[in-house]
Parts: C-alpha cells; sequence; structure tokens
C-alpha cells in the first residue's frame, strides 16, 4: 500500500509543473506551497472588493433602503486612496524597523485596515439605513460611520496589495516574474469568483442579524489569510534596522524612477487601457437586460463568462511571457482583442444576438488579462534597483484609479445619450468610445516596443 502511494505521489508530482496552472514558477528557493501561500492577500483583496462594490451595493439599496446617490458615493470612497499607492510602494521600500522587514509591517498595517473597517461596517450601516433602535441615532452618526468604515477598508486593501505584489518580486527571480503575475492575477480572480458565491449563498435569507455576522467573518477571514500569506515570507536583514544617512525623499525617488524606462508613457499607455476596459463594468448587465432582452439568471452568467476570459488571459500570457515575450507585445495584444470584442457587443444589439454579446463579454476579459498581465509585468521588470514598491505602486494607482473614473464616465455618458436620443445609443455611444480609446492606447504604446522577441509563442 505504501509502494502505490509513493507511485501516486510521483506521478502527480511528474505531472503537476506540465498541467497545472504556473506549477513551473516553483525553484528551490521559492517552492510553490510558499508562492501560494504569498498569494491569499490577493485572495482577501478580491473578497473585500466583492463586499464592497458588489454585495453591500446590492444590500444597501434594495434591503436596507439607503438613497442609491449616497451608496454610490459610499462605494466610490476607497477610490480616495488609490493614488497614495505610490507614496504606500516608496515606504515600503526605505522603511527601516528594529524587526529588519521593509514590507511586512505595511502588509500588517493594511490587514489591520482591513480588519477594522469591517468590523465596524455592519453597525454603522444599521445605523445609516434608520432600522430598529438605529432610528433614534442622529442621520450623521451613520454617514461618518459607514465613511470611516468604507475608507479604512479601502485604505487596507490598497495598502495589502501594492506592498504584497512588491514582496514578490522581492521573491521572484526575473526569469519567473511572468508567471508570478499570473498567479497573482488569478488568485484576486479566485477570490472575488469564490466571495461572490460564498456572500450570495449566506445573504439568501437576509436579516440584520446575518448581515453583522457575515461581515465580520469577512474581517476575521482577511486577518487569517494575510498572516498566512506573511508567514516567514520575507527575510529580516541588518541592514533595515538602521535608516541610511542619504535617503532619497520621494520627489527624489519619483524622479529617478520616471527618468527611466519611459515610464510616463508606460503609465499612460496603462490609463488609456484601464479606461477602455473598463468603462463597460457597470453596464453589460443592464445592456443584456435592456436591450436583448436577457433574463436575470442569463445575464448573471456574464461575470462568469467576463472571468473565465479574464482567467484564460493570465495563463496564456504567463506562458508565452515566460519564454521571452515582449511584455508590451502581450499588452498590444490585448488591447488588439478587445477591439473586435467591443465590436461583437455593439453588433449583438441590432442582430439580437446572445451569442454575439457572450462572445464579445468573453473576448474583453481575455484581453483585459493581457493586458493588465503584459503592463504589470513590465513594471516588474523596468522598476528602478530598490524601487519595486514604488513602480507596483504607481500602476496601482493609475490602473485603481482610471478604473474607477471610467466606470462613472461610461455610466454618466449612457445616461446623457440616452436622455436625448434612445436606451441603445447611449450603450453603443459608449462602446465606440472604448474603442477608439484602444486605438489610442495601440498608438500610444508604439515605441515602447522592444526590436525583437527573443522566443515567439
Amino acid at each position: 500500500m505504501y509502494r502505490i502511494s509513493r507511485k501516486i505521489v510521483f506521478a502527480w508530482a511528474s505531472v503537476g509543473p506540465r498541467f497545472l496552472p504556473f506549477a513551473d514558477v516553483a525553484t528551490a528557493e521559492l517552492p510553490l506551497s510558499r508562492l501560494l501561500r504569498l498569494s491569499l492577500f490577493q485572495v482577501s483583496v478580491g473578497m473585500a472588493i466583492v463586499l464592497l462594490v458588489g454585495t453591500l451595493n446590492r444590500v444597501m439599496i434594495v434591503e436596507l433602503k439607503v438613497p442609491t446617490a449616497l451608496v454610490s458615493v459610499m462605494v466610490g470612497l476607497p477610490l480616495f486612496f488609490a493614488p497614495l499607492r505610490a507614496l504606500i510602494g516608496f515606504k515600503s521600500d526605505q522603511h527601516t524597523s528594529a524587526l529588519g522587514w521593509r514590507r511586512v509591517p505595511y502588509i500588517w498595517m493594511g490587514t489591520m485596515l482591513q480588519f477594522g473597517g469591517f468590523s465596524i461596517m455592519p453597525f454603522a450601516l444599521l445605523v445609516l439605513s434608520g432600522g430598529g433602535h438605529a432610528a433614534e441615532a442622529p442621520a450623521w452618526v451613520g454617514h461618518l460611520g459607514a465613511g470611516v468604515a468604507f475608507l479604512l477598508v479601502g485604505a487596507g486593501l490598497h495598502t495589502t496589495q501594492t506592498v504584497g505584489l512588491a514582496l514578490a518580486t522581492d521573491l521572484a527571480a526575473p526569469e519567473s516574474r511572468p508567471q508570478v503575475v499570473g498567479l497573482m492575477c488569478v488568485m484576486l480572480l479566485v477570490g472575488m469568483i469564490g466571495s461572490a458565491f460564498f456572500f450570495g449563498h449566506l445573504l439568501a435569507d437576509y436579516s440584520p442579524a446575518r448581515l453583522v455576522q457575515v461581515i465580520q467573518g469577512a474581517a476575521l477571514i482577511t486577518l487569517v489569510l494575510n498572516v498566512v500569506a506573511l508567514w516567514k515570507q520575507e527575510a529580516r536583514s541588518r541592514n533595515r534596522t538602521v535608516k541610511p544617512p542619504a535617503d532619497p525623499t520621494f520627489k527624489e525617488s519619483w524622479q529617478t524612477f520616471c527618468s527611466g524606462g519611459q515610464a510616463v508613457r508606460r503609465l499612460l499607455v496603462l490609463g488609456v487601457g484601464t479606461m477602455a476596459f473598463s468603462m463597460e463594468d457597470v453596464l453589460l448587465e443592464p445592456f443584456g437586460g435592456e436591450i436583448l432582452h436577457l433574463s436575470v439568471s442569463a445575464t448573471t452568467t456574464l461575470t462568469a463568462t467576463l472571468a473565465f476570459g479574464g482567467l484564460v488571459g493570465f495563463a496564456w500570457a504567463s506562458r508565452v511571457l515566460s519564454r521571452g515575450m515582449d511584455p508590451f507585445r502581450m499588452a498590444a495584444l490585448g488591447v488588439a482583442c478587445g477591439i473586435p470584442a467591443f465590436v461583437a457587443v455593439l453588433a449583438s444589439a441590432p442582430m439580437q444576438s446572445p451569442e454575439w454579446f457572450a462572445l464579445g463579454t468573453f473576448l474583453i476579459g481575455l484581453g483585459a488579462g493581457m493586458f493588465g498581465h503584459g503592463t504589470l509585468t513590465a513594471t516588474m521588470n523596468l522598476a528602478p534597483k530598490d524601487q519595486a514598491g514604488l513602480a507596483l505602486g504607481a500602476w496601482g494607482a493609475v490602473q485603481a484609479t482610471c478604473a474607477g473614473l471610467a466606470m462613472a464616465f461610461g455610466g454618466i455618458l449612457r445616461d446623457s445619450v440616452a436622455h436625448v436620443s434612445d436606451s441603445a445609443s447611449g450603450y453603443s455611444a459608449v462602446y465606440t468610445l472604448e474603442v477608439l480609446l484602444l486605438c489610442i492606447t495601440l498608438a500610444v504604446m508604439f515605441p515602447l516596443f522592444t526590436p525583437n522577441l527573443q522566443e515567439t509563442p
């Protein structure tokens, strides 16, 4: 029996690197088990995003009867911290502590911010809704409490993700960074998809007590996942216990970062491309229901279709980039995939074709995954020495800010055009603008291409 067990284990180990996604990223210094454990911080970030943007968005509007405008403001509050990701990354690059850590204190700080925000959030929301004994509290108490809770969670997830990716960059060898990026992105999607189903199941029979249990359970899960992810990941160094006499300022470090590798153009490409892929995020499901007359269950599957496209994009990009392909060419392929994707969505309306709509949705996810993987890999590879945190913070700041602004602008543009024309024209205006932005992204990206590929896919 023991002999059979050993054969099974060895057979699985030999098959794993070939068929399991990202299994070939493992090295003797960074085994797959350690890398998977580190990626748990992305699961906690994905859970927070789903809870803020999806679950609580619906619960506040439908069950708690909070005005939609107020909910929009609350959900948008975490974006205030997105531009600070560059500063957070810079601080983690320069941090000195008696324990000899750079990244761990900041990830722990972000974890505690998330934990604190989730801990007070359910009670703040109950006061905000004015239900039960909460009706006796002044209105400003609920507004202030909910605002503080959302701000804490937003600050925590931006800090955790920025510094967590910087720590992954520190640990990974340069040749394995494309697979590391792919794994981190996939774990973020896994956290989002799993949390969406989990929270939906727990809140199927809604009650205020159940809401408190679910959100505070999310606080505990966040704490556990991030502690497990951090355990024995960053080595302590005596060089980090004393502050260098000539420690550069943020302004000096930012100037150094911008002076090399066409950093400003790279951030411009990221910003325009992110806006192009994000403007339709809040419009796909309404488009399917209003224009194509799809059922609620049919439009709900769009989230899974979009996520599956992203998973395929991440997996394929990781495989190709690990063979030496230029990350900007991979990002350009993602942009090129996005153009026919939005054209398919546009064509689905006059054709009344759910099939074209589903195909376009899948290709949007595929293109966005390839584009995000390419730009993030390029950022990791081109980060100046000892500035991985600053570079990844700048990437995260531009990506999160532009995504939030794009979603807001997409909704405003759709309503404005629909007001003077019809609903279908409103959606078409947004999708057409996204195609135009993708073309602009390709034009701006062209000078970033390297002359030759080391290996073609």
